[in-house]
């Protein structure tokens, strides 16, 4: 009796081991792409912000003309796909990566970020080089230590998901009405909420990560769904990051 109690202690302790190392390896592939995805926004929104920047100032572009730097974003429709890309493809991929094979899911992600870099560059034409890297700084921090919690909290934080999603949807709204408003009150209310709610956000998304890989890791083809669960998953992380770090810029960027 004593040495079937012994056995089924130890097969659970290794099905637990599994199981960790497991998450562990899955959350690294997550955390990982993100990663890459954030590398690949930096750089394209450094290069094309620098440039734009000098544009604006009447001093000599590195890597594109003025010619190509009025067509992205002041006198061609141009500007509006470099603004609207980026949406059009988020909600695209949650239908398009079921058709997609795992290297094409994680290269519509790798593009996808790309064109966010391009369409988030005007940062570095409106507030400074110093600030801009405070603000990554700080909101690296933030989201570090809210991805740990909702990794690690044994609270069940999946409520707070029709809250927070509702919270996107009225500062979307917001941000619309405040476009003909522009009420400098409403612009403070809308980056207070959007730090909160994207703050949330990170720690939802996270732990959501978590449970999902659980549920399908025992499933015939865990391993397959589980590789594109981890682009979904770094995709979700990574727009939590940029939206937060966008928000908190509101606050901490200095403007040339």
């Amino acid at each position: 009796m004593a040495d079937n109690q012994t056995v089924r202690r130890a097969g659970s302790v290794t099905r637990t081991a599994e199981i960790d190392a497991g998450l562990r390896a899955h959350m690294n592939k997550v955390y990982g792409l993100m990663s890459v995805a954030m590398i690949v926004t930096g750089l394209v929104s450094y290069l094309v912000g620098s440039d734009l920047n000098a544009a604006m100032n009447g001093q000599e572009t590195r890597f594109l003309s003025y010619e190509m730097i009025n067509t992205l974003f002041f006198t061609s429709p141009m500007r509006y796909v470099v603004l609207f890309a980026p949406l059009a493809m988020v909600l695209l991929f949650g239908t398009a990566v079921k058709r997609m094979s795992q290297a094409g899911a994680q290269g519509f992600f790798f593009a996808f970020a790309a064109l966010m870099g391009l369409s988030i560059s005007s940062i570095f034409a409106v507030y400074t080089g110093y600030s801009i890297a405070q603000t990554f700084f700080v909101t690296s921090i933030a989201f570090a230590s809210l991805s740990l919690y909702g990794y690690t909290t044994k609270k069940d934080i999946s409520a707070w998901g029709s809250f927070l999603i509702m919270g996107v949807f009225g500062l979307i709204i917001a941000m619309i009405v405040n476009l003909f408003l522009q009420s400098a009150a409403i612009e403070f209310a809308i980056s207070a909420l959007g730090v909160l709610i994207f703050a949330g956000l990170t720690a939802y998304d996270t732990q959501k990560i978590k449970t999902q890989y659980l549920q399908v890791r025992n499933h015939p083809d865990g391993e397959a769904i589980a590789a594109k669960m981890a682009i979904q998953g770094a995709l979700k992380l990574y727009l939590d990051f940029i939206n937060l770090f966008l928000f908190l810029l509101r606050f901490m960027g200095n403007r040339n």
